[in-house]
C-alpha cells in the first residue's frame, strides 16, 4: 500500500489538503470521488533520509512557471471546469492553492482580466509566459465551447511530452557522471600525482623519455596555468552562444547535427515526434492547417527542419496537401511523410499525426538506448586508454632510471 499525498475541493468550494493510503494513483482518485470530493493533484509521498517528519522534502527549490508548473495548472483546471465550475471560481480556488508566488501572480493578473471582459486566452496572452501552441488552444476551445474539453487534451499533449523530454534526460545522466569523473580521475592524476614523481626524475639528471615529458608538461599545465583555460572556455562558450545567435551560424550547425551518424537520427525523431503531437492537437482543436504549421515552426529547435516547415506552408497554401510539399523538402523521415499521405487520402489525418507521434516517440527511447549502448562503453575505454598512458609514461620513467643505475 503507498501513500499518497492530495489536494481536493469539496462541494462547498474548500480546499482540502492530506495523506491517504491507497494500492494505485487511480484508486486514490477513486476513493476521493467517492467521499464527493474533487481531487486536484495526486502525489506519493516517498520516505528517505531527505524527507522530514511530516514528509516533506528537507530541501525544496523554489520553481518559476516552468513547464511542470504549466502542465499542473492546467490540469487542475481542467479538472474544476469539468466538475461544472464557472471559470472565476475556478481561477479563485487555484489561487489558493498555489504555492508558488510567480504561478500564483500570473493567475490574480489573469482573473483580473478575465473579469474586465477578456478571455481567458487574451487573459493568458497578456501575461507574456505561455507560448503560442498554448494560446491558440485555449482560443479554439473558447470559440468551440469546450474549453474543459480542451484543456484536457493540453494536458494529454503536455504529459506525453515532459514524459519525453524526462526519458532523454534520464538518459543523459549516466554519460554526464561517467564524463565528469573521467575529467576528475585525469586532472588529479596529472597535478597531484605525477609531480610526486618528477621530483624523481629531476634529481636523476637523465634526459626522460618524450611520452613522459608530455605527460609531465600536461601536469604543470594543469597547475600553473588552469586559470587561462578556464578563461579559454568561457571565451569559447560566449563566441558558440553568439554564433548560435546568427541564423547563419546556427543553420550551419543544426544542418552539421543532423548529419551525425545515431545523433542525427535521433533529433530527427525527436523532432518528428514533437511536430506531429503538436500539428495533431490544434487540429483536432479546430485550428486551420496553415495556422497551425505556423505555430508547430516555432516549437522545433532546429533550424534546418523550422525553414523547411516554412517552405512546406508555403506550398500548402497553393493547395498541394500536406504530404507532398514534406516528401519534397526531404527533411523529414520517409515513414512519418507516408503515414501522412495516408491520414490525408483517408480523412484521418488528426489521428494518423497522432499515431506517427506515439510511434517516433518509442523510437526515439530505442534509439536513445542504442545510443548510450555504444556511448558508455567508448567512454569507459578511452579513460581506460588515457590513465594507462600516463601510467606507462610514468613507468617507462621509472625503469629507464633504473637502467642508468645499473
Amino acid at each position: 500500500m503507498s501513500r499518497y499525498r492530495y489536494e481536493a475541493v469539496d462541494s462547498a468550494g474548500e480546499t482540502l489538503r492530506d495523506e491517504m493510503e491507497a494500492p494505485t494513483p487511480e484508486a486514490a482518485v477513486e476513493r476521493l470521488r467517492d467521499q464527493g470530493l474533487l481531487p486536484l493533484s495526486i502525489s506519493e509521498v516517498k520516505g528517505g533520509f531527505l524527507r522530514g517528519g511530516f514528509g516533506q522534502p528537507l530541501f525544496s527549490k523554489r520553481q518559476a512557471l516552468s513547464r511542470r508548473s504549466t502542465l499542473l495548472l492546467t490540469q487542475q483546471l481542467a479538472s474544476l471546469l469539468r466538475a461544472g465550475m464557472p471559470l472565476d471560481r475556478a481561477l479563485t480556488i487555484l489561487i489558493g492553492v498555489s504555492e508558488d508566488e510567480k504561478t500564483r501572480t500570473l493567475l490574480e493578473r489573469a482573473q483580473e482580466k478575465v473579469r474586465g471582459g477578456s478571455s481567458l486566452a487574451d487573459a493568458l496572452e497578456a501575461q507574456g509566459a505561455f507560448s503560442r501552441f498554448y494560446l491558440n488552444m485555449i482560443r479554439a476551445g473558447e470559440a468551440g465551447g469546450a474549453l474543459e474539453v480542451v484543456l484536457k487534451r493540453l494536458t494529454e499533449f503536455l504529459e506525453r511530452s515532459q514524459a519525453l523530454r524526462e526519458t532523454v534526460t534520464s538518459a543523459l545522466i549516466y554519460p554526464l557522471i561517467l564524463l565528469t569523473v573521467s575529467a576528475l580521475s585525469v586532472i588529479i592524476l596529472l597535478t597531484f600525482v605525477v609531480p610526486q614523481f618528477q621530483r624523481l626524475f629531476a634529481d636523476a639528471g637523465k634526459a626522460l623519455p618524450l611520452a613522459t615529458q608530455i605527460v609531465i608538461a600536461a601536469g604543470d599545465g594543469f597547475r600553473h596555468y588552469w586559470w587561462a583555460g578556464f578563461i579559454l572556455i568561457v571565451l569559447g562558450l560566449l563566441v558558440m552562444r553568439r554564433q548560435m545567435s546568427q541564423p547563419e551560424s546556427r543553420a550551419r550547425w543544426d544542418r552539421w547535427v543532423l548529419r551525425l551518424p545515431l545523433f542525427g537520427d535521433l533529433i530527427a525523431k525527436v523532432e518528428t515526434a514533437r511536430l506531429s503531437r503538436t500539428l495533431g492537437t490544434l487540429l483536432g482543436n479546430g485550428v486551420s492547417l496553415l495556422n497551425a504549421l505556423a505555430i508547430v515552426r516555432e516549437t522545433l529547435s532546429n533550424q534546418v527542419m523550422a525553414t523547411a516547415l516554412g517552405e512546406v506552408a508555403e506550398h500548402v497554401k497553393t493547395g498541394r496537401g500536406l504530404a507532398e510539399p514534406l516528401q519534397d523538402a526531404e527533411r523529414f523521415p520517409k515513414l512519418a511523410v507516408q503515414m501522412i499521405r495516408v491520414g490525408e487520402e483517408t480523412g484521418q489525418l488528426q489521428e494518423m499525426l497522432i499515431q506517427i507521434a506515439d510511434t517516433y516517440d518509442g523510437e526515439v527511447q530505442t534509439a536513445v538506448k542504442r545510443l548510450l549502448t555504444l556511448l558508455e562503453p567508448a567512454m569507459i575505454l578511452g579513460l581506460g586508454v588515457i590513465i594507462a598512458g600516463i601510467i606507462m609514461s610514468i613507468l617507462v620513467a621509472i625503469l629507464s632510471l633504473n637502467e642508468l643505475a645499473f
